[in-house]
């Protein structure tokens, strides 16, 4: 027995460190994200998404190939692959969306949005696979949005009232909020759509060869966006570059972390469970809002913290009736 121990507590501070990484990496990216697209004026957010991706195609590469994280898993047929480039779509979409909301929002209110992930996951497993879950589920999904109508002190008055108009959640933006929202959606239909495409046992990958294959995808469909929409970024970035002397250090690590929270996050589910890493999610939304508002000093209102707090228990509340109830 007393043989055992030592080992049993080496995976103990093993499992520790891992969780600790864990936030550090997403809290971290969050953070900086924030930073660079409102405080920074770094105003590029797909080519900041564009920096995660190509971030995640190279190490991924790296990751598997040479340090053998997982096996690499091959892709063995065009449907697939056009399955996978469909995924890498949507996800990209995902990203981009959090990363243009984080210019208008504050980090405590886009957590409180991104919350709301379980409500449009079931909304989009009702309508597109006809997955019904316990009427209970359901309801625990009630409170999920409720907060964040709280929060945002959304009325139809709102609708009239100027963009950054001053009621509910201070900093609140409608524009800001549509793409958060949509970010939000998107995430959820990945996950539907996952499930759907990827579904028979010879076309499933694991979380670390989706990523390796869906990054380059993503990146190929940015490239133009950027050219596009952002034609002036790399002249924009060369200046900020020589005015901050830890402009590319800033971005090199930012890109790092964005591919780093993927990692962890695999690394968390394989030595805990999917269960437990849904319970550390929800306090890391938490740790999360209070670190940004130390950080960035956004002003919140006892009803917008209320409302994420009835937000997050409806999500805890979800996660629990879904285990009991599958």
């Amino acid at each position: 027995m007393q043989s055992s121990n030592p080992a049993s507590k080496k995976q103990t501070l093993f499992i520790i460190s891992l969780i600790i990484l864990w936030y550090t990496s997403n809290i971290g990216v969050l953070l900086l994200n924030k930073f660079l697209l409102s405080n920074y004026g770094f105003r590029f957010p797909i080519f900041l998404t564009m920096c995660h991706m190509s971030a995640c195609a190279i190490l991924s590469y790296v990751s598997i190939a040479f340090v053998k994280v997982v096996p690499l898993q091959s892709i063995k047929s065009r449907s697939q692959f056009l399955k996978i480039s469909t995924l890498g779509v949507v996800f990209c979409g995902s990203v981009v969306g959090g990363n243009i909301s984080l210019r208008f929002l504050p980090v405590s209110f886009n957590q409180a949005v991104g919350a709301t992930t379980p409500f449009f996951t079931a909304l989009f497993a009702y309508f597109i696979t006809f997955k019904r879950e316990a009427w209970v589920t359901y309801a625990a999904l009630v409170p999920v949005v409720a907060g964040v109508v709280i929060a945002s002190g959304m009325k139809v008055r709102h609708l009239r009232m100027p963009l950054n108009g001053s009621s509910g959640e201070p900093g609140f933006h409608l524009y800001g909020f549509i793409m958060c929202l949509s970010a939000t959606a998107a995430r959820a239909f990945k996950s539907v759509l996952q499930g759907i495409l990827l579904s028979s046992e010879g076309e499933k990958l694991n979380s670390m060869n989706l990523l390796l294959y869906m990054s380059p995808v993503a990146v190929i469909v940015l490239l133009p966006a950027v050219l596009i929409m952002e034609p002036n970024v790399f002249e924009v970035i060369v200046q900020l570059g020589r005015e901050h002397r830890f402009m590319w250090l800033l971005l090199f690590l930012n890109s790092t972390m964005a591919y780093a929270a993927n990692l962890l996050n695999f690394l968390v589910t394989k030595h805990t469970s999917a269960l437990t890493l849904q319970v550390l999610g929800n306090a890391k939304g938490a740790v999360a809002v209070v670190i940004s508002i130390l950080l960035f000093k956004n002003p919140v209102t006892v009803i917008g913290m209320g409302g994420y707090t009835i937000t997050v228990l409806g999500v805890v509340a979800y996660g629990e009736t879904k285990r009991r109830f599958r």
